[in-house]
């Protein structure tokens, strides 16, 4: 853990990602759109009042690091859906995250720091570890509040958030993002079909809370994702081209053209707030 800590810069960070609003040139594709990348895992989030962000912009790009000082009373927000990949599509994210593996070296598992090929050496291992955990869509920017504002903001993301019904989440694309310093690689997957309309919508009620706190809205255009791996350095072009390769191994919906790689039914939305996790919404139960 000392390394990937080591990696990200700062390791009395209690922040995901970082409010930066610069707007990235990608290198995967024609997109102009600015938009973030994953967060650093939750595990560096320990020290309540210091703040280091990072800021993840989408498909090739992100900003630049940038880290808060130390300012008592100051604590990272981060709002998300929490999704836990369903047991029937795991052995074959498993046998996915292999090939890639043997093809593609340096690459680790997200929040944890064990190289995946050591992880395929056991795919009970490799489910158990890389996959059987919980992962975030984010619906806002990591940023630091006050602690004046928590209540406030809990209070109007209870107001605004309100789960009236559960809707199925599908992770359709694998995407491959760059950190701005070229430092970082990520592997992910997209949601660009079902749940994208309702996952909008609830980042654009987080962005009226954030507005009325004076607080950065959320990127423009939004890709809502999880990310599985990541590996040191610009490894984008060899990572997308196996990707593009491997893509035949999604799981296809039968009785319908779109291929998905797996599913997952929203059942809520959370907020962490420094050490603290708060509900923010559940869905009732069907």
């Amino acid at each position: 853990m000392e390394a990937l800590r080591a990696s990200y810069g700062d390791t009395s960070s209690d922040s995901e990602s970082d409010s930066d609003s610069s707007r990235p040139t990608t290198t995967t594709n024609n997109s102009q759109d600015s938009n973030p990348l994953p967060p650093p895992p939750v595990s560096l989030l320990t020290p309540p009042n210091s703040i280091g962000t990072l800021n993840y912009l989408q498909t090739g790009q992100a900003s630049r690091v940038r880290s808060f000082p130390h300012a008592e009373g100051n604590y990272a927000l981060h709002v998300f859906i929490p999704v836990y990949i369903p047991s029937a599509p795991k052995k074959e994210l498993a046998q996915f995250l292999k090939k890639v593996t043997s093809l593609v070296s340096g690459l680790h598992v997200v929040d944890v720091d064990v190289p995946l090929n050591i992880l395929c050496k056991d795919d009970h291992k490799l489910e158990q570890i890389a996959l059987e955990k919980e992962f975030h869509i984010s619906l806002g920017r990591t940023v630091p509040i006050r602690v004046h504002q928590i209540d406030s903001v809990v209070s109007l993301l209870r107001q605004k958030l309100q789960c009236k019904r559960r809707f199925w989440i599908d992770f359709s694309k694998w995407e491959v993002f760059v950190n701005d310093d070229h430092t970082r690689t990520f592997l992910s997957m997209e949601v660009i079909t079902g749940g994208l309309a309702e996952i909008t919508k609830q980042i654009q009620s987080v962005n009226e809370v954030y507005k009325l706190h004076n607080l950065p809205e959320f990127y423009q255009d939004p890709r809502p994702h999880i990310s599985l791996a990541w590996a040191l350095g610009d490894i984008s072009i060899l990572l997308k081209r196996v990707v593009e390769e491997e893509k035949k191994r999604y799981i296809t919906v039968e009785g319908s053209s779109q291929k998905r790689i797996f599913t997952s039914k929203f059942s809520g939305i959370e907020c962490k707030i420094g050490n603290k996790a708060y509900k923010i919404c559940k869905c009732p139960e069907e």
